[in-house]
C-alpha cells in the first residue's frame, strides 16, 4: 500500500518524529562502557510509554523474523547491522552501536536510526563506515522532491556508497510509512535514475543507508531476527524518515 498523507496526518508525523529523534539522542548520551542492551531497551521502553506512543516492534511478527520481536528498539553491535535483537551483552570501549526505532503516535508512524561508537577508542575504518551511510542519507534527502523517481533517491543512496569503496545490499532498505511502519514503495540502495515510482507531496519515507565494510551477504543469527554481515566485518545503518513537499523533502525525525 502507497499512503498519501494530509496536511493534519503531516503536522502530527513531526511529532512522532521528533519523539524518535528525541529517544535515540537520549540513549545515545546515556549509553556508555559498561552499558547493557537490554538497559537501553528497558530505558526506551519507559520514554515511549511516558510519551504516550506504541512501539512498532513488541508485537511485530514479518515473515523475515522469528515470532513477535518483543522488544523496543533494535540493538546491533559491530556486525549486527539490521534487527538488532537486543541481549545480555556489556558494551566495550570501541563497539559500534547502531539503535534503530519506530513508534507510532497520534495514529502516525515514524522511523530513524543512528550509528556510533561506544567509548574513547574511535577505530578510523568504523568512523568511515558510519560517515559513508550518514553522507549517503543527506544525499537521498537532498535527491527527493515531488516529481523525482524512486530511482533517483536509489542512484544518490548507492552513488555515495559506491564511492565510498563499500558493496552494497539490496535485500532490504527504505520503505514507505504512514499510519503503519512497513508500506510501499520500496527503496533501494542501488539504483538507475528515472526509474520506478513517482513521489507526490504528501508521501513519506523512511530512507535508510547501511553498509558492511567487505561484503553485501547477510546472515541471521540463531536468535531468529538479528541480521550480520557474513564475514564478521563492522556494520553501520543510519536512517530518517521524511515527507515529500511541493518543494522537497523535510525530515520528520529530527530531534525537536
Amino acid at each position: 500500500m502507497i499512503e498519501i498523507l494530509n496536511p493534519a496526518q503531516l503536522v502530527q508525523a513531526k511529532e512522532s518524529g521528533a519523539l524518535v529523534g528525541r529517544i535515540l539522542q537520549t540513549m545515545k548520551s546515556r549509553t556508555g562502557v559498561g552499558t547493557n542492551l537490554l538497559e537501553i531497551d528497558a530505558w526506551t521502553r519507559e520514554m515511549i510509554l511516558d510519551a504516550g506512543a506504541t512501539s512498532c516492534y513488541v508485537d511485530y511478527s514479518p515473515s523475515f523474523g522469528r515470532g513477535p520481536f518483543g522488544h523496543y528498539i533494535c540493538t546491533g553491535v559491530n556486525d549486527a547491522v539490521l534487527h538488532g535483537l537486543p541481549r545480555d551483552y556489556a558494551l566495550a570501549d570501541g563497539d559500534l552501536l547502531s539503535l534503530d526505532l519506530a513508534v507510532v503516535l497520534g495514529g502516525v508512524a515514524a522511523d530513524s536510526a543512528i550509528s556510533f561508537i561506544v567509548g574513547e577508542s574511535a577505530p578510523a575504518e568504523s568512523v568511515a563506515l558510519i560517515d559513508a551511510t550518514e553522507r549517503a542519507l543527506e544525499a537521498a534527502i537532498a535527491a527527493a522532491g515531488p516529481g523525482v523517481r524512486m530511482g533517483d533517491i536509489s542512484h544518490a543512496i548507492g552513488s555515495v556508497l559506491r564511492e565510498a569503496g563499500y558493496p552494497i545490499n539490496t535485500e532490504f532498505g527504505g520503505h514507505g510509512i504512514g499510519s503503519t511502519m512497513h508500506q510501499d514503495p520500496h527503496v533501494s540502495n542501488s539504483g538507475k535514475k528515472g526509474r520506478g515510482y513517482t513521489l507526490r507531496p504528501g508521501l513519506m519515507l523512511a530512507l535508510e543507508p547501511w553498509v558492511m565494510e567487505d561484503t553485501a551477504e547477510l546472515i541471521v543469527d540463531d536468535d531468529g531476527w538479528t541480521l550480520r554481515s557474513s564475514t564478521g566485518c563492522r556494520t553501520a545503518h543510519s536512517e530518517h524518515t521524511v515527507a515529500i513537499t511541493e518543494h522537497g523533502a523535510e525530515i520528520m525525525t529530527l530531534a525537536r
